[in-house]
């Protein structure tokens, strides 16, 4: 919150005087949407314009039960579905997911992911990297975390600017890059502090921005480098970011078309409105969004999981693909869709799938890439990968170099002072460029 620090007796209105400064979730003395704003564009307008909306898949789905399912194979390792065909020719997917089966032209599956590690985490899906390597230092920080300190902020809105990323569910990292440029959580305090407090007007508010200007101009007579000037402009944006209530109205659904809800599935499962708000985000100008959603972790019961989660699945993200491609939207934005690793070929002996890192599945839709490919293969158990393997960075270099930024080139320097790589494995996936 914005907060101009003193003594924290009443006034006769109530507000304290420790709060006299206080309009939502901002604060003077610490990290702001002012000093996001700032860091933000010192990083100049390099990017390519493109988005990302990262899905996070916890626990790990099964590939053979979604994007590589082998129908020749032995009854213990096939399971219980059979493919069907999409609308990119040789592209099948599970039965269980029809309606995305129709949008086949506007997706890639990568069937041969190797680089992942056993890991219940998302930092592999965050950032390409395990959760063990810099863990002393905290990692290395995600994508929407690179985008912001990189490229930063070049889309405004007639409200503001836009945040550059937020996490619905809260599940991305900053890792060594730190809190600075962490994304935004709409959770009930993150939604709270983007409106005005019940006891600041929009009035009030000039008359307070007016004191804390007066206050600035105080130490800008100090200041002759022209810093003040720009710790103004972006506290300024900042302010009319909060005061239109803009952003808190984009994650505010209520008010989105009942016909639009009801496409996404959200009348029957209430978590799929992430996927919409995810939408509705990238229309506002957010560069990356990240949301987590069901839970994949099946020992046991596994395909009893998979006809619950699957049909949920493909009604939010088949709606979000055509939602995207009908504002125009779709092929700058990159959807990003992946687990934390594969799971067993063979059925165990509770009808479930263990972890399996050796073999996993990647989903890219969106973004200007080429599409209605399937990418790699496994051997026909699903054991390995066969043909085309592909790293799991390598991913991650593609996605990069999609947004503008170069990994051969751009290093970031970790809090000892050593630059490092956004990848470690550099290669450009080229069926998809």
């Amino acid at each position: 919150m914005l907060t101009f620090y003193g003594k924290s007796n009443a006034y006769c209105d109530g507000v304290r005087r420790r709060e006299f400064l206080r309009v939502g979730g901002l604060a003077v003395g610490s990290l702001t949407l002012a000093d996001l704003l700032r860091l933000e564009a010192a990083a100049g307008p390099r990017a390519t314009g493109k988005s990302i909306i990262n899905i996070y898949l916890p626990g790990g789905p099964t590939h053979m039960d979604t994007f590589d399912l082998k129908p020749d194979a032995p009854k213990e390792y096939r399971g219980e579905f059979r493919p069907i065909a999409t609308t990119a020719p040789g592209l099948e997917i599970c039965e269980l997911m029809p309606r995305l089966a129709t949008v086949g032209q506007h997706f890639s599956v990568i069937r041969s992911v190797v680089g992942m590690r056993n890991e219940h985490s998302p930092r592999q899906s965050d950032s390409g990297w395990s959760e063990r390597d810099l863990r002393s230092i905290g990692g290395h920080p995600g994508i929407a975390s690179v985008m912001a300190k990189v490229l930063g902020s070049s889309q405004t809105t007639p409200h503001g600017v836009a945040p550059t990323s937020v996490d619905i569910t809260g599940w991305t990292r900053p890792g060594f890059l730190g809190q600075t440029f962490a994304a935004y959580r709409p959770d009930s305090i993150g939604r709270s502090n983007l409106r005005l407090n019940g006891n600041v007007t929009l009035n009030r508010l000039a008359d307070r921005r007016s004191l804390l200007k007066e206050l600035d101009r105080l130490r800008s007579d100090i200041d002759r480098s022209g810093m003040m000037d720009a710790v103004d402009s972006f506290t300024g944006r900042a302010l009319d970011l909060v005061a239109s209530g803009y952003l808190a109205k984009v994650l505010d659904l209520s008010n989105e078309d009942p016909r639009t809800v009801e496409r996404y599935g959200i009348t029957q499962r209430r978590d799929l409105d992430r996927f919409l708000m995810a939408r509705r985000l990238i229309c506002a100008g957010v560069r990356c969004v990240a949301l987590s959603w069901g839970g994949w972790d099946t020992h046991g019961n596994n395909f009893q999981t998979m006809r619950k989660q699957l049909p949920a699945l493909d009604t939010a993200l088949t709606a979000l693909i055509e939602d995207l491609d009908a504002h125009g939207r779709l092929d700058d934005t990159i959807i990003m869709m992946s687990g934390e690793f594969g799971r067993t070929p063979r059925i165990n002996g509770n009808a479930g799938r263990d972890h399996w890192p050796a073999a996993a599945f990647f989903f890219l839709a969106g973004g200007g890439f080429r599409h209605g490919q399937a990418i790699g293969s496994t051997d026909r158990l699903g054991r390995v990968p066969q043909d085309r393997p592909v790293h799991l960075q390598h991913i991650f270099t593609t996605v990069y170099k999609q947004l503008g930024i170069d990994p051969d080139s751009v290093q970031l320097r970790d809090p000892n002072g050593r630059p490092q790589y956004l990848v470690a494995e550099r290669q450009v996936i080229h069926e998809l460029v």
